[in-house]
């Protein structure tokens, strides 16, 4: 009898513990370790502020990431600009930094797929296909991820053309999930970038690949992160976007040049969304504007 009473107070535990999740439930899918320096406010705001969660799926292994180490090499006291030394030391040191980033930023749990960051190019091509990348592997380790949790949102980043291969293969091989998915709760999904102002770079689709297009006609949705607040206005969220770049000790370019550019994180909602993705989003993006300092403005 106390064993059935111990299984019914766990069982009813978890209920509490997983029904008193309210906020957002996110899923970010990345090619590199980093690539969500490109929108990191959001997700912390989504972990923080709205007490949702953010799980990230990583693509490939990080091992092409050794130009721009050269600060990183004295920091580890490894020759990381050497191609072989790279390739062998980058994928346990670039997951640490993530994971560091990522303990900033809120994250839950992550998914490694461990494909092989070859070289940068532009061509999504040799990936998409299955030359480069296993695909049949990632397609059934996502299809695995949406299955068992109830998302609400994808993140990817912009597939635009001169976007790295990557990130545009990482995106496409989400978008495919999704179309896969049979699930009752449909996750709606968002390419997010961040640039110097609220116009968005133009972009409709990726040529060749159909489901990359944008829905006509749809809004594109803003999260400011450069209005100041705080005594004497002297704090904005770039902080949080600044904490998280500085986690990658090995990517020295990125400090130097940050992928983080711009005032507004910018997020724009893929043609694959049902009609039920724009008040979604938009409801979202209301949540955000209203919580933490972003509602003192």
């Amino acid at each position: 009898m106390k064993k059935l009473f111990s299984c019914i107070f766990c069982v009813l535990f978890y209920t509490i513990i997983t029904t008193a999740q309210t906020g957002p439930r996110v899923l970010v899918v990345n090619a590199h370790p980093d690539d969500e320096t490109s929108f990191p406010v959001i997700l912390y705001k989504i972990t923080h502020e709205l007490k949702g969660t953010v799980d990230l799926a990583l693509i490939t292994d990080g091992q092409g990431g050794f130009n721009g180490s050269e600060l990183g090499s004295v920091y580890y006291k490894l020759n990381l600009t050497d191609s072989t030394v790279g390739r062998a030391e980058l994928p346990r040191i670039r997951k640490k930094e993530m994971m560091e980033a990522g303990d900033i930023m809120g994250f839950r749990n992550y998914y490694f797929f461990d494909q092989r960051d070859d070289y940068y190019n532009l061509n999504p091509v040799p990936y998409v296909s299955g030359q480069n990348w296993d695909v049949p592997f990632i397609e059934k380790k996502l299809d695995q991820i949406l299955a068992a949790q109830p998302y609400d949102f994808i993140i990817t980043m912009l597939p635009y053309a001169g976007q790295h291969g990557h990130h545009k293969t990482a995106a496409i091989m989400a978008l495919r999930a999704l179309k896969r998915y049979k699930g009752n709760h449909r996750p709606v999904i968002l390419a997010g970038s961040t640039y110097l102002d609220e116009k968005p770079e133009d972009f409709t689709m990726l040529e060749g690949f159909p489901e990359t297009a944008m829905k006509k006609n749809a809004p594109s949705f803003y999260l400011d992160v450069a209005t100041h607040f705080g005594k004497g206005k002297q704090v904005s969220y770039k902080v949080i976007a600044q904490w998280v770049i500085a986690a990658y000790k090995s990517q020295g370019d990125m400090q130097e040049n940050p992928l983080y550019k711009g005032d507004k994180e910018t997020f724009r909602l893929f043609d694959i969304n049902d009609d039920a993705a724009m008040p979604k989003t938009k409801q979202l993006f209301d949540q955000l504007t209203k919580s933490g300092f972003s509602s003192n403005q």
